[in-house]
């Protein structure tokens, strides 16, 4: 098993910035990949950005259009943790976000049925 805690949402004005991370504990050497994710209000859960975990891969970063030049995915080992640094945050950044890890398969994954565990949300409000 694979815990995943989420913090450090938060309320910000437009142009901000906030710096999300997720501790991951129990299991987490087999893991493919973990990923942050968002969903706004009344509309489908996205894929935001996602990290390798393991294998040739490890390290590789997938951002999805909406936030590539503006958010930067990171890991830190020594922690067992991934960050998810936002910049110039927009109004339609306001969303649950929540970072999740897989067992196996692409760290490109759109599908939510692929992600294995999910942490909590934590909310992020951009006020324009």
């Amino acid at each position: 098993q694979v815990q995943l805690a989420a913090s450090g949402g938060g309320s910000v004005q437009a142009g901000e910035s906030l710096r999300l991370s997720c501790a991951v504990s129990g299991r987490s050497s087999g893991l493919s990949a973990v990923g942050w994710f968002r969903q706004h209000s009344g509309k489908e859960r996205e894929i935001v950005a996602s990290i390798s975990w393991s294998g040739p891969s490890s390290g590789s970063i997938f951002y999805g259009e909406a936030v590539k030049g503006r958010f930067t995915m990171t890991r830190d080992n020594a922690k067992n943790s991934v960050e998810l640094q936002m910049n110039d945050l927009k109004s339609t950044d306001t969303a649950a976000y929540f970072c999740a890890a897989k067992r196996a398969g692409a760290y490109m994954s759109f599908r939510l049925d692929e992600w294995d565990y999910w942490g909590q949300e934590t909310q992020v409000t951009v006020s324009s």
